[in-house]
């Protein structure tokens, strides 16, 4: 990055992972501010009590003062899920990111879940997306939506398809303390993961290169996700749930849907295109990793 560079983030929807990067940002010693969106009031109040500044939209109408926010940004992430009809940001924001005179950067977080079902086999982003439940096929949407407008506006857009996130106060650990834990057992089936600080870290880097492109961000090993918690579970000394058959599990349906898509997702792209191996490569070492930083 040129000297003198600065930096100016703006985040649709402040959760777990926004909040990482945001913080990978400002280690990066790039970031000159941090802004970005939370649903509630309350939410955006804590945060902003915490340092970064939020402001409110709930993707129903317009953010009062996300405009304003936008003006100045120089680098913007969406990690907003679309609704029925589309992207909530570029409906409600859409003319205002038109008007940010210093916008040099897009970033949409997408998910896995746009490939579909492989039945287990190995795959990368010259795969077909064949979405297999409703939350997918609208990420489908979003993405062509963000490609068609980061064209338009003749800006760089990087879309991370994101596998399954976890981290400190999200992972098996915190299912096994509480009593939720269950080692769901479907033959065959395998999932990837992704630490919420290989997240971080590749946010931001990708930002401070202008990366451009669709990049799977996932874990270096697949693993069936009853192997994750009995694996958790011996770390904490813990007696791991018994097994459940997937056919008589109980689950929510959106559960399982989770588990119609069954797949490897390869990596290799967002690697070679940062020169990095991931922080976390695997469970074991993300979760060795979350109960360190415990103790």
């Amino acid at each position: 990055m040129e000297r003198g560079y600065l930096m100016r983030s703006f985040f649709f929807g402040l959760g777990f992972s926004s909040q990482a990067s945001v913080e990978a940002l400002r280690k990066s010693g790039e970031l000159v501010s941090a802004l970005g969106t939370v649903r509630t009031t309350d939410k955006a109040e804590r945060l902003t009590r915490e340092g970064i500044k939020t402001v409110v939209f709930d993707g129903s109408a317009p953010g009062p003062e996300v405009a304003e926010g936008l003006r100045n940004s120089s680098h913007v992430i969406v990690s907003i899920a679309p609704d029925a009809e589309g992207d909530l940001v570029l409906r409600h924001h859409g003319a205002d990111l038109d008007a940010a005179p210093e916008l040099e950067w897009l970033c949409y977080y997408s998910t896995v879940g746009v490939y579909g079902d492989f039945d287990g086999a190995w795959i990368d982003e010259t795969a077909p997306l064949v979405p297999r439940n409703m939350r997918s096929d609208l990420r489908v949407v979003a993405e062509n939506q963000w490609r068609d407008y980061a064209q338009r506006r003749g800006v760089p857009l990087c879309i991370l398809r994101l596998a399954g996130i976890y981290g400190p106060g999200r992972s098996g650990f915190d299912k096994l303390r509480n009593g939720t834990a269950q080692r769901i057992v479907k033959p065959g089936q395998v999932f990837n993961r992704i630490h919420v600080a290989d997240i971080a870290r590749v946010t931001a880097l990708a930002a401070e290169r202008r990366l451009a492109g669709v990049y799977n961000l996932s874990d270096d090993e697949p693993a069936p996700p009853q192997d994750v918690i009995a694996h958790a579970a011996g770390l904490i000394g813990m007696e791991a749930p018994p097994d459940l058959p997937f056919a008589t599990a109980q689950m929510s349906a959106m559960q399982k849907s989770f588990y119609r898509d069954n797949k490897r997702v390869s990596n290799a792209a967002i690697k070679s295109a940062l020169g990095i191996e991931l922080l976390h490569p695997s469970y074991r070492h993300g979760l060795a990793a979350i109960l360190e930083s415990e103790q």
